[in-house]
């Protein structure tokens, strides 16, 4: 990877006639510590308390379940919205979260992003699916934003292409704000615990307000978003 970025650097600064701009030479000096700080002193309570505050203000559903009160919340969930067709993520975080069982009886039966398929066949999985239930890492409470990192079981297609998405999330990822968010990832890739080709911060649906000033939520992707926090998680 480190390879390839100096490669696609170098090819940019010699298209431009220019030389490398090099950090060692000119070291990220921070003019404060406001990344670290904000938000720093929130407990877990209060911070589940701002992120249901800031989801909602981006048009988000914002849920939350105790761990084994999770099938049924997703049960209901899917009653409400009568889909047609479901997909699920190939993800071992359904697993642990106990919906083994649930996945088995659950109406309609799933369809799975399937990891080695052919990017055609899991594209039309997410275009035509009426529900995505996917597996959220973070969610920052400071904007009402989730993370994602795509991974073979849960490409970047299946969170922006269903009709209607649902995140679930354990409460113990709820952090203040994306420099929380980064250090994990650091973390995570430097101790090659996770591979990955993107990490996306999605907050609610898309928005639009270019026509005549008036906004319209969910233009661009899921009409609607729905975060479920698992609360025991």
């Amino acid at each position: 990877m480190n390879d390839n970025r100096e490669a696609f650097l170098n090819a940019i600064a010699e298209k431009s006639g220019r030389p490398r701009h090099q950090l060692q030479d000119h070291p990220f000096q921070p003019l404060n510590d406001l990344p670290e700080t904000t938000l720093a002193g929130k407990s877990p309570a209060e911070l589940l308390a701002l992120a249901k505050q800031n989801s909602e203000a981006v048009h988000v559903t914002f849920l939350t379940s105790a761990q084994a009160d999770l099938p049924a919340a997703l049960s209901a969930y899917l009653a409400n919205q009568q889909p047609k067709t479901l997909l699920l993520p190939t993800d071992e975080r359904l697993a642990q979260y106990g919906l083994s069982d649930w996945v088995k009886q659950v109406t309609p039966t799933p369809q799975y992003w399937v990891p080695g398929a052919s990017r055609e066949d899991n594209l039309n999985a997410a275009a035509t699916a009426d529900v995505a239930i996917g597996c959220a890492d973070m969610l920052l409470a400071e904007s009402g934003t989730i993370t994602v990192a795509t991974t073979p079981g849960q490409g970047r297609a299946f969170h922006f292409l269903p009709t209607h998405y649902l995140a679930l999330v354990p409460a113990s990822r709820i952090v203040p704000r994306s420099r929380q968010a980064m250090d994990y990832y650091d973390a995570e890739l430097k101790a090659g615990r996770l591979t990955t080709s993107n990490i996306n911060f999605i907050t609610g649906p898309s928005n639009s307000g270019d026509i005549e000033m008036v906004l319209v939520v969910g233009v661009h992707g899921p009409l609607d978003m729905t975060y479920l926090v698992v609360t025991d998680a």
